[in-house]
């Protein structure tokens, strides 16, 4: 079944809606699956990842956590992920940063989305560029190489069958000395329209603090590194180029 696509027009605070119809055969019990991807800048999901905040230093604590998340089943996610990746790309690409369109070429180390309580029940896909490839040795990766960026997208689901674009989040192993405290990781949060949220040791800092905070928990040992789920790793083979 072909997706039907539908331009919703409105007032800025409704906002301009980018609406997809696929058919029911992603297992939703509805006839069709909804996608309503808002295009307002991304002001009502910053004031919810804020919502823990203290007032006068607008400091989240964690992701804002999808209300009544769907259970996808591995093919559902992706079928769900392919069809909205362009409009991902080109929201994050809007905020200039590197690696925010760069990243779609990446090596991707999980076969298909999976969701993430971490994220806030989003539905996430994990990046690395070249410096970065020692991630796909997961739990024997070790610390690092510095220029290593590992990028993760997000997008949420819920049970009726909305899909909402998620923000990219990067971490970018930075020289030694950046900052102790995180391992010399630098991490950045953009938004889906492309503004960013905040990035350490730049533009909202403080926003970007939890991350820091959670990715710690991983331990030093994991260079503050949390893994692909094991059902979800991409097998990696490497080959060897044929004798001349």
């Amino acid at each position: 079944m072909e997706a039907e696509a539908y331009l919703i027009t409105g007032s800025r605070e409704s906002c301009q809606t980018a609406i997809f119809r696929i058919g029911a055969a992603l297992g939703f019990a509805s006839a069709a699956l909804v996608f309503a991807v808002p295009i307002d800048g991304g002001a009502n999901l910053r004031a919810a990842l804020a919502q823990d905040s203290e007032p006068e230093e607008s400091k989240p604590t964690r992701h804002f956590k999808v209300d009544r998340p769907a259970d996808l089943s591995h093919a559902a996610a992706l079928t769900v992920y392919l069809r909205i990746l362009d409009e991902m790309v080109s929201g994050y690409r809007m905020s200039g940063l590197s690696g925010a369109a760069d990243y779609r070429s990446w090596r991707r180390y999980n076969k298909t989305p999976y969701r993430s309580a971490t994220h806030g029940e989003r539905y996430v896909n994990n990046y690395g560029n070249v410096a970065g490839k020692s991630y796909g040795e997961f739990e024997e990766a070790g610390t690092m190489r510095v220029g290593a960026v590992l990028a993760k997208d997000s997008f949420a689901v819920t049970n009726r069958g909305d899909v909402f674009l998620g923000p990219l989040f990067l971490m970018e192993k930075m020289a030694p000395g950046f900052n102790a405290e995180t391992r010399d990781w630098r991490y950045s949060m953009i938004m889906p329209d492309g503004s960013l949220f905040g990035v350490t040791g730049g533009e909202g800092s403080k926003s970007v603090g939890f991350c820091a905070t959670c990715h710690r928990a991983a331990g030093d040992e994991n260079d503050h590194l949390f893994f692909v789920p094991q059902e979800h790793r991409a097998k990696i083979f490497s080959v060897e180029p044929a004798e001349q």
